[in-house]
């Protein structure tokens, strides 16, 4: 009992803050997304690292990724141009190069790319939420990306526990089912309509993003289960009590931001 309470008041510790955030936008969203980012980069490393190299604080590809996610949060916050961006995480890739040619072969191509592929899956991704919230719209828009995810996810766990009997995929997560999963598609897509429709954006446009989104959030948590699963750990980590890490808690957020932000610039007007 005292678990599930725990759970309940980091949820809502994590709701609120998100949820100021979301409002304001701007600096506040910026920082509190940047602090996500490199804690949850923290994370990646710390689990893909090798047995060997457990006991080392950082690496030197280490180092790239986490001053390459604050460099290009910079030029996103002083920017916010696309191009800019793009040559920001090219400009990490040829950094991360270098590292990897100077101290070969103490730094393996294994290394190599995992840190570069962190850099990506963790911080560009989540970036997305900020390119959103200041984008046209973006103070509407940005709420899809968790109603297709974290809707979803209670939905889906309503329907799994009701009615649940085909497993997902067993091997990476026992507990969810197909039933399950179709059940959050169902609901983020329904929730999405109403929003939309009462947002003025268009109910069946917010639906196909929704219900596309809650897809996809789904295949990025299952993601995220598979590496851990890969690499034998319970969590990513332990920020959040009662539900882990930060990639614990947003591994279907940063994947359904960045489909979000392309569907919703295809299909809302």
């Amino acid at each position: 009992m005292a678990g599930f309470r725990t759970r309940v008041c980091s949820a809502a510790v994590l709701v609120a803050v998100l949820g100021l955030a979301l409002f304001y936008g701007g600096v506040w969203l910026w920082t509190l997304l940047l602090f996500l980012s490199e804690v949850g980069l923290y994370e990646f490393y710390r689990a893909v690292r090798k047995k060997e190299k457990a006991d080392r604080k950082v690496t030197a590809t280490e180092i790239v990724g986490y001053t390459g996610c604050l460099f290009y949060y910079v030029v996103m916050l002083l920017s916010g141009n696309e191009s800019h961006l793009f040559y920001t995480v090219i400009g990490i890739l040829i950094l991360l190069m270098f590292v990897f040619v100077i101290r070969f072969p103490e730094y393996d191509s294994d290394e190599f790319i995992r840190a570069y592929f962190g850099v990506i899956y963790v911080c560009v991704t989540l970036s997305f939420v900020y390119l959103i919230r200041v984008g046209v719209q973006g103070g509407m828009i940005v709420w899809i990306i968790f109603i297709s995810s974290w809707i979803c996810d209670t939905c889906a766990y309503i329907v799994g526990v009701l009615i649940g009997k085909h497993k997902l995929v067993p091997a990476l997560s026992p507990k969810k089912s197909v039933e399950g999963a179709i059940g959050g598609v169902i609901g983020a897509s329904a929730v999405g309509y109403l929003y939309g429709s009462y947002t003025g954006m268009g109910g069946v446009s917010v639906m196909i993003i929704s219900a596309v989104g809650a897809v996809i959030s789904q295949f990025g948590d299952l993601t995220a289960s598979a590496l851990k699963r890969s690499h034998n750990i319970k969590d990513y980590g332990k920020l959040i009590p009662g539900h882990g890490g930060v990639l614990d808690r947003f591994d279907s957020v940063i994947i359904t931001s960045a489909v979000t932000y392309i569907l919703s610039r295809l299909l809302l007007k």
